[in-house]
């Protein structure tokens, strides 16, 4: 009888188990990648002081994830850690570092963050960075010299 209780314990159990860390995900969308530099992967006092290494492979993908309240620009580990555009990602923290899962993935891909802002300052920012783009600085006219012509 204990046996058999304590077995129906546990199965009931255990789908609480392995539902608890998916309510630990967030969500966010992948707004912009691009390719930089994997400086911050390869740390360390020889990496930092020592001589000049050999060129770190292709370099490794800069994506920012936007969230509701937070915008976090995060790096890949390597290269082949692609994740896509414009999709809905779940991720959490692990260990200072961002865990995503892609497409209900069986595993997570780690990224560092290297970077952290609020969304209503990044977008306030994309604003004036996109005024800037259309409509540039007017150049002060100088009148000196239109009056000058005249005389």
């Amino acid at each position: 009888m204990k046996s058999t209780l304590s077995l129906t314990l546990v199965l009931v159990c255990m789908p609480l188990a392995f539902a608890a860390p998916i309510g630990a995900y967030q969500q966010g969308t992948v707004v912009r990648m691009h390719m930089g530099d994997c400086q911050l992967m390869h740390r360390g006092f020889m990496n930092q002081f020592g001589p000049p290494q050999a060129g770190v492979e292709d370099g490794c993908p800069e994506y920012t994830l936007l969230t509701d309240r937070v915008v976090f620009v995060i790096v890949g580990r390597s290269s082949n850690q692609l994740v896509p555009l414009a999709e809905v990602i779940d991720f959490r923290f692990q260990n200072k570092e961002l865990a995503i899962r892609v497409d209900d993935a069986r595993k997570e891909s780690k990224f560092v963050i290297k970077e952290m802002s609020l969304r209503s300052q990044w977008e306030l920012l994309q604003k004036h960075i996109e005024y800037e783009l259309t409509d540039p600085p007017h150049q002060p006219v100088d009148t000196s010299l239109a009056l000058r012509n005249r005389q």
